[in-house]
């Protein structure tokens, strides 16, 4: 019945005019009928009983009837014992019609039914906030030790509240100063769990706060790369470096930081910064510098491996640094033997005289990708460090493509100067024809170098054809080293596969900068001074210590 889960308003006879088959005259015929208000807070009428015509009762009668009816529903009992017979007649035949019937639940029944429901329909909530995530977030900042290091270089309570506030909201809800104070008093339970006043927070705090914290940026890396390591006992026998850029909104006049550079997301438009992390093969910062955009990314590795063994780890053990190709210059190698690691890295041009190393086989691994990867070891007549010759399908398939569509603009280009040979006005002395050729050439140097071009002229200079063909040598060894690499190490490796998983921990530090540019917002970048822009990119990192500390665990399980 409605009522069991509605308000319900007592019940009450309603008439209408009808004719009297027993009387032949106009008389009341009468319904009783219940009052309710829905859901929507409507008030709406049902019927439980058709009764008929009631002419032997009276008015006062009827109201009595009605009333009764509506607190025998309700389980209210009378003050007084009904004398008039009629009525008693009348509430007995009524309410054992209702009973029979099913009109209504018993008021028994409905209290039971009652017990045990919640009738989430009905429930209004006022200043619902969310505490799921930050709770998460402020369980983490408890591992990381990060009141008790903040507490012990001199920050008050107050400021300490505010630092968990804020960097959990950053890992919660990623946003300027002003959107995150508005989720903060709108939205969020955060204020509940660090005890901050959330009628102190404001976009000037928040920013205040995030220039505090990087003032002790060194400071916090080391306490935070330290604690890591002991909190899920790492050691640091591998490290990840490498750089993005990311890009700022607007013009960035006065900056010395943003410049225009080599955008890894095709933003030439817009002003750069350069961002390198040192990470560890669990995913964990070990060590991070800014530089200007316009950096590139060769010349950031002294630097940082200057400063990398003092800012993490006190621990002395000989680590791996595990580098991309951009970076891994023979200069840079040599800097990194001599700070004391060793290093595995893409080589960065292709060996052209290397033979594989007698007495070893070529080995096959399945990739997360499911994708079958070739790897052979190989010596090289210039260099003693360790070579691995990497076949992959998938870089196979890629490349292949480009070096189609870059045949078919070359020979396009070539079509289009012969074509002109034929037509009036149009170039043909043999100087000019060459150099049309030799722009071609440039413009696509990666399949020209293995094409035969024949540009035959008259004793007059003039060119009378142009013809070309592929060198089927030269062709066939481009085809044959498409989807090849070089993985190269100065470390003694004997087992093919176990250099393949060292240098594939570098997957790990491209996630790194996947998750801080997207799900934490790094890019782009709207401040418009230096040290707001360093501040918002350190506070980020934050965030990410935090999001990687519960995804560790997590994956972990």
């Amino acid at each position: 019945m409605f009522c069991s889960l509605q308000t319900f308003v007592p019940m009450y006879f309603k008439s209408s005019l009808r004719n009297n088959p027993d009387t032949n005259n106009l008389s009341a015929y009468y319904r009783l009928v219940e009052s309710y208000r829905n859901y929507d807070n409507r008030i709406c009428h049902r019927t439980i009983l058709n009764v008929g015509f009631l002419e032997d009762l009276v008015p006062e009668q009827l109201n009595i009837i009605q009333k009764i009816l509506t607190n025998k529903s309700e389980s209210k009992t009378e003050l007084f014992e009904q004398t008039d017979s009629l009525v008693v007649k009348y509430i007995d035949l009524f309410w054992s019609r209702i009973i029979a019937e099913k009109r209504i639940d018993l008021p028994e029944s409905v209290k039971e039914k009652r017990k045990g429901l919640v009738y989430e329909d009905t429930i209004k909530h006022k200043e619902v906030r969310e505490i799921g995530a930050e709770w998460m977030g402020y369980q983490g900042l408890d591992q990381l030790q990060l009141s008790q290091f903040l507490k012990s270089i001199g920050w008050n309570e107050l400021q300490v509240q505010l630092t968990l506030t804020q960097i959990i909201s950053r890992s919660v809800y990623p946003a300027s100063e002003l959107k995150t104070a508005r989720w903060i008093k709108d939205n969020s339970a955060i204020c509940e769990i660090t005890h901050y006043p959330m009628e102190k927070i404001t976009k000037d705090k928040l920013y205040q706060n995030a220039l505090a914290l990087y003032q002790i940026k060194d400071k916090l890396e080391q306490h935070l790369s330290k604690r890591t390591n002991e909190l899920f006992d790492i050691e640091d026998k591998i490290i990840l470096y490498d750089l993005t850029n990311t890009y700022f909104e607007g013009e960035k006049r006065n900056s010395t930081l943003a410049k225009f550079g080599r955008s890894k997301e095709k933003r030439s438009d817009a002003k750069l910064i350069v961002l390198a992390l040192v990470v560890n093969p669990e995913g964990f910062l070990k060590y991070s510098n800014i530089f200007e955009g316009n950096t590139s990314d060769s010349s950031t590795l002294p630097t940082i491996i200057e400063n990398l063994r003092i800012k993490t780890s006190a621990t002395n053990q000989r680590a791996i640094v595990v580098l991309d190709a951009g970076i891994a210059t023979e200069e840079n190698l040599q800097i990194i033997q001599a700070k004391g690691y060793d290093y595995v890295c893409v080589s960065r041009s292709q060996l052209k005289d290397y033979k594989a190393v007698e007495g070893t086989i070529t080995k096959k691994v399945v990739t997360n990708n499911k994708e079958e990867i070739t790897l052979q070891r190989v010596n090289s007549d210039k260099s003693t460090d360790y070579y691995m010759k990497v076949k992959s399908p998938g870089k196979t398939l890629k490349e292949t493509g480009i070096k189609t569509q870059f045949e078919t603009r070359f020979e396009e280009e070539l079509t289009k100067i012969k074509l002109g040979l034929s037509k009036k006005h149009s170039t043909k002395r043999a100087n000019k024809v060459h150099q049309r050729i030799g722009r071609a050439i440039q413009k696509y140097p990666s399949v020209s170098k293995y094409y035969v071009i024949q540009v035959p002229a008259n004793e007059h200079d003039v060119v009378i054809d142009l013809q070309w063909s592929k060198d089927i040598e030269k062709y066939q060894k481009i085809q044959n080293n498409l989807g090849v690499y070089f993985v190269r190490t100065n470390l003694p490796i004997e087992q093919e596969d176990t250099l393949w998983k060292v240098y594939n921990t570098i997957r790990e530090i491209e996630y790194s900068f996947r998750t801080l540019k997207t799900d934490l917002d790094l890019r782009p970048i709207y401040h418009k001074n230096d040290n707001a822009t360093l501040a918002h990119l350190h506070l980020g990192l934050l965030g990410y210590w935090l999001v990687n500390t519960i995804r560790y665990q997590l994956k972990s399980k």
